[in-house]
């Protein structure tokens, strides 16, 4: 059994590499051997062992798992994009993979992916937007008058939860069940490792997806019988060429879509209120300029990439920076550190809201960007909208520094204690 799709490398991947081979850097090989990567003051700001690693070993071996490390732009890039060389399938390497879309190659990809797109519509992403806004007022309404909370128990990970649950057209009465279901799931992602701790995690996930089963055969009935305006309807309704998609793969793309829909968006909006945080002349400068609120989502994206790295193996023989990768090897290329390449990124360091260009890869790129990049952003822009507006002078609560999140290829905090100025006034009205 793997990760699911949120592909996370074991501790020991980090704590390890110190002894990478870092061709023409004694230095920096010996710096890095005092380096603990497993420890939070690294998983809070990685972006510094990245611009070392980026610079002197772009493309980096591992010697316990033998996975290939990649922190260029050009060759994270090459690496999403370049479906030939590149498979999605780790069992090129040797390894399993749920049956997600995530992990198919074409033509079988093509196929889903079109099946897919015609139930996950831009539509039924605009449709949505009245309910979150309401969501998002209904969470915020809990806490404005108390003048602390905690971001992401409070609102950063219930919003996009009930989102997807309401995108799917799971009724709020089920919303415990299905926040069950998505603590299992991400569960799994924890670990790699063998050990009490991933049998524990394997257990969680195959309980989920027995009690997954019978409901989603049952709800998958009952919409055949009396379709719905959801997405579950529509997936069972889509047809490309004569075909649909089976129960089961309805069944895995739900499992995909309850973990990203709710982690990527969840982390992209507490990591963007850390941003404002520590940048606060950017978040005079937004609230001065409000229309620059989708400039500086795409920002975030960038500078705290939630997702920092995805998972590939080689068709073939790859050659990047006088280094050979040989065919069956799994490959990780490195979206965080992409995304603050100084080939690319001019100044990469400094969080700038009006960023022009900025091609991030934070939602991938190619056949694989993600699909629900659309509704991530509604929700973004909605989310830092009402926390801007209706908690005024929203800041970091003094103390410890935030708690990196469980899940070890994943950017941003599992708690983020904030405060602000408390008003009942701010509780909306009908």
């Amino acid at each position: 059994m793997t990760t699911l799709g949120f592909l996370l490398l074991p501790r020991s991947l980090y704590a390890s590499l110190s002894r990478c081979s870092l061709p023409g850097i004694a230095g920096l090989r010996s710096a890095m051997a005092t380096l603990d990567f497993a420890a939070p003051e690294f998983r809070r700001n990685p972006f510094p062992v990245y611009a070392q690693l980026r610079a002197h070993a772009p493309v980096m071996r591992h010697p316990d798992s033998g996975a290939w490390l990649l922190f260029d732009y050009t060759s994270v890039r090459q690496a999403l994009m370049d479906q030939e060389r590149f498979s999605s399938s780790l069992s090129r390497a040797g390894r399993g993979n749920p049956d997600w879309v995530i992990f198919l190659d074409p033509p079988r990809h093509g196929r889903f992916r079109a099946l897919i797109s015609k139930a996950f519509t831009p539509r039924a992403v605009a449709d949505l937007e009245p309910r979150v806004r309401e969501l998002s007022r209904t969470l915020l309404d809990a806490q404005v008058e108390r003048g602390t909370m905690d971001l992401v128990a409070d609102y950063a990970t219930p919003l996009p939860m009930m989102v997807i649950a309401e995108l799917i057209g799971i009724p709020a009465a089920e919303w415990a069940r299905f926040r069950r279901w998505s603590d299992g799931l991400l569960r799994l992602s924890y670990t790699l490792s063998a050990g009490a701790a991933a049998d524990a995690a394997i257990a969680d996930y195959v309980a989920v997806k027995t009690e997954m089963g019978p409901y989603v055969h049952d709800v998958i009935e009952s919409r055949r019988s009396a379709p719905q305006n959801d997405l579950l309807s529509r997936l069972i309704q889509a047809e490309v060429n004569g075909e649909r998609l089976t129960e089961q793969e309805i069944g895995g793309f739900l499992e995909a879509l309850i973990v990203a829909g709710q982690e990527t968006t969840a982390n992209l909006i507490a990591n963007a209120v850390v941003c404002f945080a520590e940048a606060p002349d950017q978040a005079a400068r937004l609230r001065a300029e409000p229309d620059l609120l989708p400039s500086a989502i795409e920002e975030a994206l960038r500078f705290r990439s939630p997702l920092q790295w995805a998972l590939r193996a080689t068709n073939s023989e790859v050659a990047m920076h006088g280094v050979t990768i040989p065919a069956g090897q799994l490959v990780l290329p490195v979206i965080g550190s992409a995304n603050r390449d100084p080939q690319q990124f001019p100044d990469p360091d400094r969080f700038d809201i009006a960023r022009n260009p900025n091609p991030h890869i934070a939602f991938g790129q190619g056949m694989h960007f993600c699909i629900g990049a659309p509704l991530a952003r509604m929700e973004a822009r909605i989310a830092l909208t009402d926390l801007f507006r209706r908690l005024r002078d929203l800041r970091l609560a003094p103390g410890e520094p935030w708690e990196p999140r469980a899940v070890l290829n994943v950017h941003g905090p599992a708690s983020l204690p904030v405060e602000f100025e408390a008003d009942a006034a701010l509780v909306s009205r009908e």
